[in-house]
């Protein structure tokens, strides 16, 4: 049982950085713009977080740096996409390389340095509750910052006027418009937030997941957290689900690694990205429907309306605010 719980609070403090990362894209997926940039954006912002905390010795201006980094990349996306009308997509792409070959460049004199780490704060009393308290309360700051960003997201979202203008200028642009909404600078606030989630992400992995600095220190987890952003149906609950979904299958894959010595270690590093994808493939709504045929009709409607997604309508699309 001690080796289980030690398991899920592992499982849950790993996944933090990916949590951030999947509902900053999110929420600038759902004002309508795509941030490719994810892979590129996460490596430099690592790498970022990691040299200012290192340079000045506190941890906070490292996370601070790391959003400016993500919130900035996040711009020239919505720059591009928005006010020069440039395929975002492409954008994406390009400035993905782009960070990532800064990212080596720029973080060369900080390549396997010791660091500053962020250290684990239990809570009183919670910490000691049994099951729950070692898995959910005797982690992190990081890790309880992650648990409340998805509550807020999910909050801000669903139950506020803001949040239904921020879903409006996602699906309905012109709608949006119509009732006095400001589409383009809301597009523009959104995904800098977003941004800036992604970039406290890169921090969170250096900082404090996989500790310190090393040339493509975060390669693949940015494609990854798009993925889970389309597994998650554009929800932030089930998008962070989606990265512990994530988390787990990295965490068995490192405890299968030390019992199947003779197996390549590749193989176990690299699987939990390819279960990732089937993941993808089946709950998309072609794998979904075909996969929900076999079930009851009541069962199939309960678990079509749990995992059923749909992208916002207008995302990527140009709106001329006339």
């Amino acid at each position: 049982m001690d080796t289980l719980i030690r398991l899920l609070a592992s499982i849950v403090a790993d996944s933090s950085p990916l949590v951030f990362a999947v509902i900053g894209e999110t929420i600038s997926e759902k004002a309508g713009v795509i941030n490719l940039s994810l892979d590129g954006s996460l490596m430099l912002a690592a790498m970022v977080g990691f040299a200012a905390a290192y340079t000045t010795g506190d941890l906070t201006i490292g996370f601070i740096a790391a959003m400016i980094v993500g919130a900035l990349v996040a711009l020239l996306v919505a720059f591009a996409g928005i006010t020069l009308k440039q395929d975002q997509v492409a954008v994406g792409f390009i400035l993905t390389l782009l960070c990532t070959d800064l990212s080596s460049f720029l973080g060369t004199p900080f390549v396997r340095v010791p660091g500053p780490q962020v250290t684990p704060s239990p809570i009183p009393m919670l910490s000691e509750v049994p099951v729950i308290g070692p898995i959910l309360f005797n982690q992190n700051l990081v890790t309880y910052l992650s648990f409340i960003t998805i509550v807020v997201a999910w909050s801000f979202m669903f139950k506020t006027q803001q949040g239904l203008m921020l879903q409006g200028v996602g699906e309905r642009p012109e709608a949006a418009f119509a009732r006095g909404a400001s589409v383009q600078r809301l597009r523009y606030l959104y995904t800098l937030l977003g941004g800036a989630l992604v970039g406290f992400g890169g921090a969170a992995f250096s900082l404090s997941v996989k500790l310190g600095w090393s040339y493509h220190h975060t390669q693949g987890f940015g494609w990854i957290a798009l993925a889970i952003v389309i597994f998650g149906g554009w929800h932030p609950v089930r998008a962070a689900f989606g990265a512990y979904l994530f988390g787990a299958l990295q965490t068995l894959g490192s405890n299968l690694q030390s019992e199947f010595t003779s197996v390549p270690i590749q193989l176990f590093q690299v699987a939990p990205f390819a279960l990732m994808i089937l993941v993808l493939l089946i709950t998309n709504n072609a794998g979904l429907d075909r996969l929900l045929a076999y079930l009851p009709r009541d069962v199939a409607r309960i678990i079509d309306r749990i995992i059923r997604g749909r992208a916002p309508v207008a995302l990527g699309t140009n709106f001329q605010q006339e």
